[in-house]
């Protein structure tokens, strides 16, 4: 196949460079000048954003709840899923969180996460309920040694969503 040619007029060269003139001087600019505008956008850049420990223990609350009416519902699976959300977001705390003299008290809740990712692995509802009393008291008890008494975890009447099924299928 041939190329198709398409005749074009002449262009003169003075009106060429008149054309590209404008365009090469604002492409070579002043080096210097960029430099400093660039150091000036560098000292202005926004820190990331770090979730707080309020964040990350709202997420704990609602892992909390779902452990629970997995657990009741018997379905093992669910459960077993989101003891390890708690266990990824307390991971989390202690990276996010190092300036926060709460994390030292984080070891308190590990012995009731264990009993009930035990009583989930056994499948044993009667075992379950009580590991789960036992991580309640516990964040419980983390809050009183932090001094967040205030703040009282209970066992939850009704799922953290109404979107999600908790029965095993």
């Amino acid at each position: 196949m041939k190329p198709i040619l398409i005749p074009m007029k002449k262009m003169n060269f003075t009106k060429v460079f008149i054309l590209i003139l404008p365009t090469m001087l604002i492409a070579c600019g002043n080096p210097a000048g960029n430099t400093a505008q660039q150091a000036k956008a560098d000292s202005t850049q926004v820190e990331p954003y770090r979730p707080g420990l309020g964040e990350f223990m709202m997420g704990i609350q609602v892992h909390h709840a779902k452990i629970w009416f997995a657990g009741k519902n018997q379905n093992w699976p669910l459960a077993d899923f989101e003891v390890g959300e708690i266990k990824e977001t307390l991971e989390d705390v202690k990276k996010y969180c190092t300036d926060r003299p709460e994390i030292k008290s984080l070891p308190i809740l590990y012995p009731a996460l264990d009993s009930v990712n035990a009583a989930i692995k056994t499948k044993d509802p009667t075992r379950f309920k009580k590991s789960f009393v036992l991580l309640t008291n516990s964040c419980n008890n983390c809050h009183q040694t932090t001094h967040h008494e205030f703040n009282v975890i209970k066992i939850p009447d009704t799922p953290p969503y109404t979107n999600q099924e908790f029965k095993a299928r």
